[in-house]
C-alpha cells in the first residue's frame, strides 16, 4: 500500500505545547487520529496570537483564513498527561495563500508522534470569497 510522504521544511519558525486531554483520548486510550488535526489546529491558532493576530478568522478585517487540504502522517501513539511538542513552518506561498507544515513529538522522550501539512488559502468572510493573503501578515511572517 503507497503511504503518503510529506517532506518537511528545514526551518521551523514557532514551537509550543500542548497537554494531551481525556477528551483527545479515543477508545483505544490514546490521542484519536482526528484530534491531531484538532490539535494542530490549536497550535496553529497560538502561532497567529504570537504574531498578534485575534484568530485565524481574524487577520486583516473580515479576511481570514480557511484549510483547503490536509495529509497528516502518524507515528507513534500519544497518551493522556503527555506533552507534545508542535513546531511550525510555512512554504508555497503564493498570491492567495501557503502551506503550514507541523512536526509534533512527545517532549519527554523526544519521539515524533506526527508530522503534517495544512494548506492554506485566505478567505474573504463577508464575501464569501478567496482573497490575498493579507498585507500585515505577509509583513510579520517576513520578519521570521
Amino acid at each position: 500500500m503507497a503511504r503518503i510522504e510529506i517532506q518537511l521544511p528545514e526551518k521551523f519558525i514557532f514551537k509550543t505545547e500542548i497537554t494531551v486531554r481525556v477528551s483527545d483520548l479515543n477508545y483505544g486510550n490514546h490521542v484519536g487520529n482526528d484530534r491531531v488535526l484538532t490539535l494542530m489546529q490549536e497550535a496553529r491558532t497560538l502561532f497567529y496570537r504570537s504574531l498578534g493576530f485575534e484568530n485565524e478568522v481574524k487577520l486583516e478585517g473580515s479576511i481570514g483564513q480557511i484549510v483547503s487540504d490536509v495529509s497528516i502522517v502518524y507515528t507513534a501513539e500519544s497518551f493522556l498527561g503527555d506533552i507534545l511538542k508542535f513546531e511550525i513552518a510555512m512554504e508555497n506561498f503564493n498570491k492567495y495563500g501557503f502551506d503550514f507544515f507541523y512536526r509534533v513529538s512527545n517532549k519527554v522522550t523526544g519521539k515524533e508522534v506526527a508530522h503534517g501539512k495544512t494548506g492554506i488559502v485566505c478567505f474573504d468572510y463577508s464575501r464569501r470569497k478567496v482573497a490575498s493573503i493579507p498585507e500585515r501578515l505577509m509583513e510579520k511572517l517576513k520578519s521570521l
